[in-house]
């Protein structure tokens, strides 16, 4: 079993169908919407729009578990997301990525270590696990790693398929 066999809902409801990236790369981001880090959406979805030809999918996971900074509906993040940084890529549920209730996508991703060698529970917003295309968890980025950080884009660049 892979990252892409375990099963989480879209924001907008239904299956998000992890199964579909198989063969992709897929950067899981968690995410909230008042946070002092949440300007990385904007460098998320670029991202998204510069990797996208070449096999890599940036997933947003949203998650209100930090100081409450994701308080909003599946509606409400969806607009704000859109709207404030044109967000296109897709956006999960809102799940908690620690304690008890971990969604199991985090369960799988929670033991890669970052460049720190800390494993376990997510920080913060924004923590970024970089996801191979054959599923396993290639790299974890603490949540000041920006999106356009040298240290992320070449993790990205290999681990592309294309």
């Amino acid at each position: 079993m892979t990252v892409f066999d375990i099963e989480i809902g879209a924001l907008a409801g239904g299956p998000a169908d992890l199964g579909q990236y198989r063969g992709r790369a897929l950067l899981v981001v968690n995410v909230a919407s008042r946070c002092g880090l949440t300007p990385q959406y904007a460098g998320l979805q670029a991202l998204a729009d510069s990797y996208a030809d070449r096999g890599l999918t940036v997933l947003g996971v949203p998650c209100n578990q930090f100081a409450g900074q994701e308080p909003g509906t599946a509606a409400e993040i969806s607009e704000f997301c859109e709207v404030n940084y044109g967000v296109t890529f897709p956006l999960t549920e809102k799940v908690d990525v620690n304690g008890p209730d971990r969604h199991p996508l985090y369960a799988a991703l929670v033991g890669t270590p970052d460049a720190e060698g800390h494993t376990g529970d997510v920080r913060w917003n924004f923590e970024k696990f970089l996801v191979a295309p054959d599923g396993t968890v290639a790299a974890r980025f603490a949540p000041t790693v920006t999106p356009d950080s040298a240290e992320l884009r070449a993790a990205i660049e290999k681990v592309l398929p294309a």
